[in-house]
């Protein structure tokens, strides 16, 4: 069931965009500022079908990727992992997208407090699944040195995976914080994720290479 839920919600979300257009405005809000004010904007046909599009890349691009993975027999060692990290990224864009849609259709959505919420869930998801990876080219946090040695590989996605869903709490509840912070919150708790699990990754080699 999860390996078609992707499938499913490109459908559903595709009906409620096809829905959704004939009622929307010619212009349809495409970003907010730190403020919750809206400074972009794009047509509403962009607005309803580009999401729709980009989903069914995205997910056809994950499907085959691995088929081309010179790694590619590790994929079946975390496969469910890897099928649930597909749902996540894939459900956290359609919701943002189906937000943007009520929006401009006149419902009180405050897109600037739900998008990183969304997102927030979406790192705690996928870093509770990060551990179970398993040594590939295109998933997962690819160093030279996690490629280089399996035990690095190992070590630095348990720790990658408590990084980034550390990163995800912050980022969720940062929203409940009083001022405009989340957009300089998220882009701090992602970078120091990332940053943080690329530095671990060097001196688990390090400590596994010198054994």
């Amino acid at each position: 069931m999860r390996k078609w839920y992707p499938a499913v919600l490109i459908v559903v979300t595709a009906i409620l965009s096809a829905v959704a257009y004939p009622r929307l405005p010619a212009t349809v809000p495409s970003h907010w500022n730190i403020h919750g004010q809206v400074n972009s904007w794009q047509s509403r046909e962009r607005a309803a079908f580009f999401v729709p599009i980009l989903l069914l890349v995205v997910w056809a691009a994950m499907r085959g990727l691995p088929k081309i993975d010179p790694r590619r027999a590790n994929y079946a060692k975390f496969q469910p992992t890897y099928d649930f990290v597909i749902a996540a990224v894939l459900t956290m864009v359609a919701l943002v997208h189906l937000a943007v849609l009520a929006y401009a259709l006149g419902l009180p959505i405050l897109i600037h407090r739900i998008a990183p919420v969304l997102l927030g869930l979406m790192l705690i998801a996928i870093g509770n699944q990060l551990p179970r990876a398993r040594s590939n080219w295109w998933f997962g946090i690819r160093t030279p040195w996690t490629l280089s040695n399996d035990r690095v590989w190992e070590r630095t996605h348990r720790v990658g995976g408590y990084l980034m869903t550390v990163a995800g709490v912050v980022i969720a509840l940062g929203v409940f914080i009083p001022g405009r912070i989340e957009p300089p919150l998220v882009i701090a708790c992602v970078a120091a994720s990332t940053l943080g699990s690329i530095i671990y990754s060097y001196f688990a080699w390090k400590q596994e290479t010198s054994r």
